[in-house]
């Protein structure tokens, strides 16, 4: 394998960690994600930067928190002078490509490549290909998997000897497509009569003393809006989306297989690093949450799945360390041979994958801001070995504290029960050293 390894990122939008079947769902099937589970390794405790669409792919382009790039809601481009996967990566002599979605200001068109374009990246469509509606997954995702597809047969039939590696970012849609289900577009999966819908999620129920913001996030018209749609849902409403949504992840889990055939039938795959991930996750009924915008654990931990033949370990599963969506950059980087940029938030994974008993970082932060009209209503997790810390800025209980060893459902906040007033001290310092260190503006209600 050269020094210099092909590189190919996956992104899928809004899978949470859970919609694989080889992360043991057994109501859907996930054989073409599964076959990189096999091969590669699978980080299970991955968190995204931001559980929305256009922050966190700023977050996994840009190896910075959202606060930091300038992306905190979807709509902004990454700040000029925020240094990006693109960018980077052509300045050390990588050919960078991008097929799909991107949403981080106006619409790149194809062929825009140079270095202080759209994030550096050569597109190889347009984002958003005229006549195609640019909501739907289910139109866009085959027209983009089309053009990687094209791409990766092209260069099978390269002279490597005198060209440069490429790194392409497959970005596709789904199931992101439940968005528009939720709000009554059930035109987009037919649920036969009788199909056996999933049950509910043993987590389903509220938690006693939701917070006055969660309360604020579920009364949304506007930005974000799908929580508005489910009020008057019965137990048949919700188990009908749980079984649209499966349905939606096989879908680009077909793209994906496409993908991979491609890469295989090119004869690049064992000299080609890939990545899986996914901007956020899901709310998959947990607290009676559809979509994003949300700090719960199916909400904000989405697969994370590292492929390099030969150098990553097959079929590994690493529940221990701690992963965030800004670790993508340099991890890329590591396993690229470049160095990261300078100023970044996360840190490369291929120590940790390399060597399995080293010891993880201490937490993982992830942002949140769900309101346009109001900036200063914002919400943060921090995620540590055990425990789950979210802190909101306004309304009350503005504090949750969850124990994810015996409740991994986020059940109980212990936030308010004084036996784990020191864990919640220490919770409370670890993010306020994180907020100061970062300069992130955030405002702690205490």
């Amino acid at each position: 394998m050269s020094s210099q390894p092909n590189i190919l990122v996956i992104l899928t939008d809004q899978q949470t960690h859970a919609a694989l079947s080889a992360h043991g769902n057994p109501h859907l099937q996930t054989p073409h994600m599964d076959s990189l589970v096999r091969s590669g390794i699978s980080f299970r405790n991955s968190y995204c930067a931001s559980p929305v669409c256009g922050p966190s792919r700023g977050s996994l382009l840009s190896g910075r928190l959202p606060h930091r790039t300038g992306v905190e809601v979807n709509g902004p481009a990454v700040e000029p002078g925020v240094t990006t996967l693109g960018q980077h990566f052509r300045q050390a002599g990588y050919r960078p490509y991008y097929a799909g979605k991107l949403h981080l200001g106006p619409n790149p068109g194809k062929g825009i490549e140079k270095a202080g374009g759209s994030q550096g990246f050569e597109f190889l469509c347009d984002e958003y290909p005229p006549g195609i509606p640019r909501q739907l997954g289910t139109d866009t995702d085959p027209i983009w998997t089309d053009h990687a597809v094209e791409f990766l047969q092209s260069q099978g039939t390269k002279d490597f000897a005198s060209d440069d590696p490429f790194l392409l970012v497959a970005s596709l849609h789904n199931p992101h497509d439940i968005c528009y289900w939720v709000m009554e577009w059930h035109h987009i999966v037919d649920i036969p009569s009788d199909t056996e819908l999933p049950p509910l999620p043993p987590n389903f129920q509220p938690i006693p003393d939701e917070p006055e913001f969660i309360g604020l996030c579920r009364k949304r018209t506007e930005y974000g809006p799908e929580m508005s749609w489910t009020h008057d849902w019965d137990e048949a409403d919700w188990r009908k989306y749980l079984y649209v949504y499966n349905r939606l992840t096989e879908r680009v889990d077909e793209q994906i297989g496409r993908v991979l055939g491609a890469l295989e039938n090119s004869g690049l795959a064992d000299d080609t690093l890939v990545v899986l991930t996914s901007h956020h996750g899901e709310g998959v009924a947990a607290h009676q949450w559809v979509t994003k915008l949300m700090l719960w654990e199916e909400v904000v931990r989405v697969p994370f799945v590292v492929r390099l033949p030969g150098v990553v370990p097959e079929n590994q599963v690493d529940r221990t360390h701690l992963v965030s969506g800004v670790d993508l950059l340099p991890t890329l980087c590591d396993y690229a041979n470049i160095p990261a940029p300078e100023g970044i938030d996360g840190q490369s994974l291929r120590p940790a994958i390399e060597d399995s008993a080293l010891p993880r970082r201490l937490n993982v932060v992830t942002e949140l801001q769900p309101f346009l009209d109001d900036e200063t209503k914002k919400g943060r997790m921090l995620r540590t070995a055990r425990y789950k810390y979210i802190a909101f800025s306004h309304g009350q209980p503005a504090e949750l504290l969850f124990d994810l060893e015996n409740d991994p459902g986020e059940t109980t906040n212990l936030a308010y029960q004084p036996v784990f007033g020191e864990i919640l001290s220490e919770h409370r310092d670890q993010l306020k050293q994180e907020v100061e260190k970062t300069e992130d503006p955030f405002a702690f209600p205490v």
